[in-house]
């Protein structure tokens, strides 16, 4: 089982699930903790190769992954946890896996909150994909993933999301970086299949405004998935909007959930 982190609350039936984004972990949520243990009980997960989730053997011998088997990770904890039904907040890549669960068990997806989410590769992070596809057996992982880092997140205001993500990725091991990158050849269609089907769940997308690879194509899903989706764009940020804007962040998405207990 994946590595997860718990903080229980007495006082609440209510859970939220936090879910991070490739080459992150757990720890990329420490300015969510404090404020939304207050109301709910927090679980956070380690993706599998991520933060404390070491591989184990059985999926190191995985030739690869796939957004179901990775959404079926986290399954396997909330069963655990005898978790019914739970809010999720997901980062970057985070949301993909989130909205993959929904569309497995969506009878325990309370809300889906998608902090710069994913839902085109637009013609630049297309070439990006195609570079480290060209380069990922040649270059170390780190330096295909500095390069990665510095085109999303790319102002002077985005530097501690890109140092906090370029440190989480050094924990990871070269094969394990391989195996999630391998994961953006079966993106495209996923995510076309993401844009056209609506699922009937309360959905926040939180967009930082300097989010440019990704908000454009948020725009427009959730003008067609006006049932169930809204957003929020926060100003003067970037694409890893819990860390670069908290306060906001936090308060905004806390606003959403305590309409949907």
């Amino acid at each position: 089982m994946i590595n997860f982190t718990l903080y229980e609350n007495q006082n609440s039936n209510q859970w939220v699930t936090f879910v991070h984004g490739a080459g992150g972990s757990s720890s990329i949520w420490f300015k969510q903790i404090r404020d939304f243990k207050k109301d709910y009980n927090v679980l956070l997960l380690d993706l599998r190769g991520h933060g404390n989730s070491k591989p184990s053997l059985k999926k190191a011998f995985q030739k690869k992954y796939t957004f179901e088997s990775i959404a079926k990770d986290v399954i396997e904890v909330i069963d655990h946890l005898k978790i019914k039904k739970s809010h999720f907040v997901g980062i970057s890549l985070g949301t993909i896996i989130i909205r993959q669960l929904a569309e497995m068990q969506p009878d325990r997806v309370q809300s889906m909150i998608l902090g710069g989410a994913i839902l085109k590769m637009n013609f630049r992070s297309q070439i990006l994909m195609k570079l480290g596809n060209i380069f990922k057996y040649v270059l170390p992982y780190l330096v295909l993933y500095r390069f990665f880092a510095f085109v999303i997140m790319p102002k002077k205001n985005h530097k501690q999301s890109r140092l906090l993500f370029i440190n989480e990725a050094k924990k990871l091991y070269q094969k394990e970086f391989i195996k999630w990158f391998k994961l953006t050849a079966e993106i495209n269609p996923l995510l076309r299949w993401f844009r056209q089907v609506e699922l009937n769940i309360p959905t926040l997308y939180v967009m930082g405004q300097e989010d440019y690879m990704f908000l454009p194509s948020v725009r427009l899903v959730v003008q067609k998935h006006q049932k169930s989706a809204q957003l929020f764009v926060i100003e003067k940020c970037g694409h890893v909007v819990n860390v670069e804007q908290p306060v906001v962040f936090n308060a905004e998405v806390l606003s959403f959930m305590n309409t949907i207990k």
